[in-house]
């Protein structure tokens, strides 16, 4: 169920039920003025911010769809799930323009770059994923074997300006701080963690 809430009197004004499975995660575009939903039923789904109209439906993915982020330009959505893919999809029509097989386990969350040419994903297979947005070409994998990575699941990634860092948080109970160098730098190193 969505819940809609008035920030400033924190009065409900409306609730949705929109799917029988769990809702996972959501990714706002204020350039349509659309919410899009991943939930644990394969589906994306696409409301209005206005009126919470339903805008578009599909079956994103085979399983769970954990991960949503919109591109910079909020041109397009990028869907990553517990099949382990990355998704694109134009939010003109919501057509699928793109595919990669990303991680080996589910994927957890997205992140963009401060500059939107680069973003990461977080995955159940204990790895950070560097990729090059505009070509969805991977450049980095940040992992336990190469950089001292996290030994679980990483959850959950935020991309700072200052200094361009990643920093991930993880089921192994900690926090890491990655300075990421681009282009003509071979590795990315553990900061603080």
């Amino acid at each position: 169920m969505l819940v809609v809430v008035d920030r400033n009197t924190l009065q409900i004004k409306a609730k949705l039920l929109l799917s029988e499975r769990s809702a996972r995660v959501m990714a706002i575009n204020p350039k349509t003025g659309e919410v899009a939903i991943g939930f644990s039923d394969n589906f994306i789904r696409v409301f209005s911010l206005r009126d919470y109209r339903l805008r578009n439906e599909f079956k994103a993915h085979n399983n769970s769809v954990f991960a949503l982020s919109y591109t910079p330009d909020f041109n397009f959505l990028i869907s990553g799930s517990r099949d382990a893919r990355l998704k694109i999809w134009d939010t003109e029509d919501y057509q699928q323009t793109g595919e990669v097989v990303a991680h080996l386990f589910a994927i957890n969350h997205i992140a963009f770059s401060p500059s939107g040419e680069y973003f990461a994903t977080a995955s159940m297979d204990k790895s950070i994923k560097i990729w090059q947005a505009s070509e969805m070409k991977l450049l980095k994998v940040i992992d336990k074997a190469r950089h001292a990575g996290h030994g679980t699941s990483v959850n959950k990634l935020l991309w700072l300006a200052h200094r361009n860092q990643l920093i991930s948080a993880s089921d192994d109970h900690t926090i890491s701080v990655w300075d990421i160098r681009f282009p003509d730098s071979n590795s990315s190193r553990q900061g603080d963690s």
